[in-house]
């Protein structure tokens, strides 16, 4: 009977485990695709910056280069 009982609790107790594996599987899927989008927005705000400081750089090189009138 003590082989019986310790079959059966390795059983449930790998049965335990998998239900969480499956859990934990979940929770990093939902991980991964947060980070996805927060990749996703990071880029967005690099390349406005990198349009803004763009678009500054420009500006300044223009007024740079208007000689006042005399």
């Amino acid at each position: 009977m003590a082989i019986t009982d310790k079959m059966w609790d390795a059983l449930t107790t790998v049965i335990r485990m998998n239900d969480k594996v499956e859990a934990l599987a979940g929770t990093v899927k939902a991980q991964q695709e947060r980070i996805e989008n927060l990749t996703g927005r990071i880029i967005r705000l690099e390349t406005a910056l990198e349009i803004a400081l763009s678009r500054q750089a420009t500006i300044s090189a223009d007024t740079a280069r208007i000689e006042p009138e005399d």
